[in-house]
């Protein structure tokens, strides 16, 4: 009981001083269903309490903690309209002003298919440039693209106070939160259009912007679908027991690399990841019971597809004792690491049956790496 006092006192104090020795070491992948005091989970209300834990737990270890919705987006400026795809999309760009006095801003790009029946269920995805934007749109999609960099620059080998962390100066979050806050704040001002079913949203991005999806929709439950493709190391993929070649806790969170994307005290759990009291199967489970789909490439080895496996794996039992089983999908493709329209298809076809009632003809459960096995013993209460 010791142990667990302590561990309390430090989950619940964001200015405190992290040693990796205060956490006992964990074989193989933490329970989700145990609770900070020692208890299991025993009920879906014992899950919602868990559920919180869990996001306090990631908020004050990895991602820092984000500010409340701040209640005041508005549009800023527009700044182009006009049509796209021989004439069969509207398209429109425009600035959003929020947060403290209105002084944040982003750049949103807005497609939507002109002949769909309204509302629109829409696709948002982070970084401008619309990629996708076609195939969304033909399928009957919106499609939103905005600027999360505009809140908090996208920095390597060293760190920079961006706008969102300099109008909230008391919050301890670093990039991926600021990039997933982001995203909500475009979501905030999808609710204001009668063209748009927010009840209807999926959120995707790649690689860096893969984490910040998860991350989004752990925190954002009106999220309905969840697509990180590419997200790897800090993203959909484990962190214990990485395989050689792969991106590791230690790898990403070096000064003269990624650290600034994570909360300043993450990166002393590098080489020691067994003594982390949670792992990436926990932000699946964030998700649960809304579905959750990766995407990834066997050829990726950076992203470290077992890993990713082993998430979608240790993030199951939770979908099953939600009773949403099939909800926790996992897809694979020949390839490296982008988002390509294979990617972008599967997507399509997973957004279509949850969001849109179609048959779902592939399944996407089947275990990439079959002779892997799960790296943990619990099971669900």
């Amino acid at each position: 009981m010791t142990y667990c006092l302590c561990f309390l006192a430090l989950i619940c104090s964001p200015t405190s001083n992290t040693t990796i020795d205060q956490f006992a070491a964990i074989e193989g992948l933490p329970d989700p269903f145990l609770f900070n005091d020692g208890h299991r989970v025993a009920s879906s209300d014992d899950w919602k309490a868990r559920r919180a834990e869990i996001i306090e737990l990631i908020s004050r270890y990895e991602y820092g903690h984000v500010p409340p919705t701040p209640g005041n987006v508005a549009v800023d400026a527009p700044l182009e309209s006009g049509t796209r795809f021989a004439n069969a999309s509207t398209f429109q760009s425009l600035r959003l002003k929020f947060g403290p006095d209105q002084s944040l801003s982003t750049t949103v790009h807005l497609y939507l298919p002109k002949n769909a029946p309204r509302p629109l269920t829409v696709i948002l995805r982070f970084g401008l440039g619309g990629e996708h934007a076609q195939a969304a749109n033909e399928r009957g999609y919106a499609f939103v693209c905005f600027d999360q960099t505009s809140l908090d620059p996208d920095t390597e080998g060293h760190d920079e106070v961006g706008p969102a962390q300099a109008a909230y100066p008391d919050h301890d979050w670093a990039s991926v939160a600021v990039w997933a806050w982001c995203a909500s704040r475009v979501l905030d001002y999808m609710e204001t259009l009668t063209d748009i079913d927010t009840a209807k949203s999926v959120i995707t991005g790649h690689s860096r912007t893969g984490k910040a999806a998860i991350l989004a929709g752990a925190l954002d439950e009106r999220f309905a679908l969840v697509v990180p493709n590419g997200s790897g190391c800090g993203g959909a993929s484990t962190f214990r027991n990485p395989p050689k070649g792969v991106e590791t806790l230690e790898l990403i969170t070096r000064a003269t690399r990624f650290k600034s994307w994570f909360h300043t005290d993450f990166g002393k759990f590098g080489d020691a990841e067994e003594r982390l009291p949670f792992d990436q199967h926990f932000m699946r489970a964030l998700v649960a019971p809304r579905p959750l789909l990766s995407t990834d490439a066997y050829g990726d080895q950076w992203c470290n597809p077992p890993g990713t496996q082993a998430a979608w794996q240790g993030a199951q039992p939770v979908y099953d004792f939600l009773g949403v089983s099939a909800n926790n999908m996992i897809h694979f493709r020949e390839g490296g690491h982008d988002q390509l329209a294979p990617d972008f298809e599967v997507l399509l076809k997973v957004a279509d049956h949850f969001l849109k009632g179609a048959a779902l003809e592939t399944d996407y459960q089947h275990a990439p790496f079959p002779r892997v096995p799960a790296p943990f013993s619990w099971k669900a209460p």
